[in-house]
This record gives structure tokens, sequence and C-alpha cells, in this order.
């Protein structure tokens, strides 16, 4: 499988393309902000047509250009529905000082296809299988799309750490459950590529990153 990553111009937000090989279709990942150019040139080297658009999460530093993308070639935006409302109004997942930061400079237009996504999903899209997880806590929709050898966490799960959950629709109570239940679950040796940072494997963040060990002797019934 081809797996291209690179980061969005703001908040360092990471883009995927995936494919099964060069010169097929592929998907691309959580397209954030002033992404088109880097991601036109990694399509052009590879010889890709994107064929789908998934979203880990409805924040706008992961949705910024879905409706480019996908409006230029006639594609599908996939979102879980516990995040649909944003993109129709991205403001609904940010914070007042977020808000205030983008201001009257933010123009958005929704996709204009939109599917949803499900725990459990078998998305066969692009000769591709990747199953969703939905893992909430960052956001109520957050998901993680995984195949045979990778997962792409979003914002559930990065280096050494994991996202927020002080913003609208987060839950520490959630994150912790979805670490518990989703996470620690998987493969040691499976590859996690994150929403921002570097990659890493799961067996690396049981054994170093403080919220799993958390999650892993947390008592399901304890309030955050």
């Amino acid at each position: 499988m081809l797996v291209a990553g690179f980061p969005a111009e703001a908040f360092g937000t990471n883009c995927y393309v995936v494919a099964p090989a060069p010169g097929e279709q592929c998907v691309v990942i959580d397209p954030g902000i002033g992404v088109i150019d880097r991601l036109d040139a990694v399509l052009t080297e590879h010889r890709l047509q994107p064929a789908a658009v998934l979203l880990t999460h409805g924040h706008l530093d992961h949705t910024f250009s879905v409706t480019p993308v996908c409006g230029a070639r006639g594609i599908t935006a996939y979102i879980h529905p516990d995040d649909g409302e944003m993109l129709a109004d991205p403001a609904k997942g940010l914070s007042t000082d977020l808000t205030a930061l983008f201001g009257g400079r933010l123009t958005w237009t929704e996709p204009e296809d939109v599917a949803p996504l499900e725990d459990g999903l078998v998305l066969k899209i692009a000769g591709l299988e990747l199953i969703v997880d939905h893992a909430p806590g960052h956001t109520r929709g957050s998901v993680m799309f995984r195949s045979a050898e990778e997962i792409f966490t979003g914002d559930v799960l990065f280096k050494g750490s994991i996202g927020r959950t002080d913003l609208p629709g987060g839950s520490m109570t959630q994150m912790m459950a979805s670490l518990r239940d989703k996470v620690l679950t998987l493969s040691d040796d499976l590859v996690v590529l994150p929403g921002h940072g570097p990659g890493t494997t799961i067996g690396r963040e049981r054994k170093g990153n403080p919220y799993l060990r958390e999650a892993t002797t947390q008592n399901p019934n304890r309030g955050w």
C-alpha cells in the first residue's frame, strides 16, 4: 500500500494520500488548511486519482480543503454523523479563541456529496479496505481508519500524547474509554499515522504514552 503524508500549512495537520500502488485510485485523509498545491504535487508524482475524501473528525484544521478537493473531482466526503454539523458550520467545533482567530476571514462551503461513517464499517474504496473505528473523546464523531498494517488515528492518538478534549463535543471520559476499548485492543506492530506529529506504533505507545497507561488501569465507572 502506498501512503504519502505531509503537514498542512496551518496547525501542522497531517494530510494523507493512500492508494494500493502508484498509478491507481486513492483516498485523501484530512485535507487541512493550505494543502491544495502540495496535494496536487503528490497526486501527480504518484499518478493518483482521488476517489473519496475521508475525515477523521470535523475540526477545521482537518476539513478546510475538503470542498475544493471533492468539488474539483466530483467525489464524496465521508464523516461520522456526530461531526456532520461541523461541515455545515465549522464554528460549532471551535473554541471562542479560535472562532475569534478566524473571524470573518473564513469563507466556507459545505461539500455537495457527504456520506456517513459508522463504527465497524469496512470501507471498500479505490481498491482499499479500511475499517472505521468510532473513537469519541476529541469530538463526538472522531474516527480512526485502520488497514492491516496502519491506523490513521486523527486526533485520538499522537506519539506520546492524545488529542485535546476541552473543545465543544470533547470528553475526557469518552476519550479514555476509546483508548481502552479501541486502541489498547490493537496489535503492537500496527503503525500509527496521527493527525499531528510523527508516526509511531501501538506497541511504543502502549509502553510510553501516559494516557494509554492510565487507560489500562482505568475503572470504566470513574468520573473525569
